[in-house]
């Protein structure tokens, strides 16, 4: 599977790409030693790095040189070190086959518990001293922050919807439910004094999944 940010990758100009897949294999270079490499000017390899940085994708480092005033070295960010193909997905559904073999479902819930009390502490953490309204905001920043690109809308005083548009864990969802289990107990956890249902399922096919949030 290529990931959102693999495609990504496949939209920049060719040039581009090959700027990102040279810092890639080679590390760190120069503007100069771009263009050798892909046989272009330095003066081009320049601006495709200066748009690269722009975009967070590339950012540069002053390196001393033996003789003359210090140059610049280009690497990768992290951002746009994700743009290389990745196999977590694949890796964390092997792991949970391989947890279910050696201690079966029990295992399975262990784990997906200890999750759920690690997320919540932090979840706690920054929506400690909110009201109610504040915290379901705060949580679907938290979410968007994960990638399931969240949003709330207040249906009246005491009830609240949050929505997801996309669901960060997908792959693992569809092969084990139980994660989708611990997701709305994390909700609950973090919401004690709420009354909390999921109205809508992307596992089962709906377009969102979707919470309705009461206060008790």
């Amino acid at each position: 599977m290529i990931s959102t940010m693999t495609a990504t990758k496949e939209l920049l100009p060719d040039t581009r790409q090959r700027i990102l897949e040279c810092l890639k294999q080679e590390g760190a270079l120069t503007a100069e030693a771009l263009g050798k490499l892909l046989k272009i000017t330095s003066m081009g390899a320049r601006q495709q790095l200066h748009a690269l940085e722009r975009d967070g994708l590339v950012e540069h480092k002053t390196k001393q040189q033996e003789v003359g005033r210090p140059g610049y070295q280009y690497g990768l960010t992290s951002r746009g070190d994700e743009l290389f193909p990745r196999t977590y997905p694949q890796m964390a559904n092997s792991l949970l086959e391989t947890v279910r073999m050696l201690d079966g479902e029990k295992g399975i819930e262990r784990l997906f518990k200890k999750r759920t009390e690690t997320l919540a502490a932090q979840y706690r953490h920054r929506m400690a001293n909110k009201n109610l309204e504040d915290q379901v905001k705060e949580l679907a920043a938290i979410r968007s922050e994960e990638g399931y690109m969240a949003d709330w809308q207040k249906v009246n005083k005491n009830t609240f919807r949050l929505r997801e548009k996309n669901c960060a864990i997908c792959q693992i969802a569809s092969q084990c439910m139980q994660a989708c289990h611990f997701e709305l107990d994390l909700f609950r956890k973090v919401l004690p004094h709420t009354e909390i249902t999921r109205e809508t399922h992307i596992i089962q096919g709906d377009q969102n999944c979707t919470y309705l949030i009461r206060k008790k």
